[in-house]
């Protein structure tokens, strides 16, 4: 059990640096606009699946991919300077859906309230 709450723990480290170094460090234009929603970090600390969220169409979703793997070295080097980590772990990024719907559900929400203030003043 104490390995899993040291993988929780660490995997929120990894959350915060890699969401710093996507906001402040790498200039890559294809990762702007990206939110690091989440990581899974294995119970051995070797592998870290990232799981990241655009606004935007399936090409912007690939370009972001493409730029979030281009960046995964300079990422891990990075991570290797600031944790204290025996084993960086290995990073896959992973596409996250749940921002894009959750704000399709809000648009969705805004047009329904839209439409019963129009029927209560008709």
């Amino acid at each position: 059990m104490l390995a899993g709450k040291r993988s929780l723990r660490v995997g929120d480290q990894i959350l915060k640096e890699i969401s710093y170094l996507l906001l402040e460090r790498v200039t890559d234009p294809r990762v702007k606009g990206i939110t690091i929603t989440g990581v899974d970090l294995s119970n051995d600390l070797k592998r870290a699946r990232v799981f990241f969220s655009i606004m935007g169409d399936r090409d912007q979703v690939k370009r972001a991919q493409t730029g979030l793997d281009s960046a995964k070295g300079y990422i891990k080097r990075e991570m290797g300077f600031r944790l204290a980590l025996k084993y960086i772990p290995e990073i896959v990024f992973i596409y996250d859906p749940s921002l894009k719907s959750g704000n399709e559900m809000e648009q969705l929400f805004e047009k329904l309230k839209l439409n019963e203030s129009r029927n209560d003043t008709e």
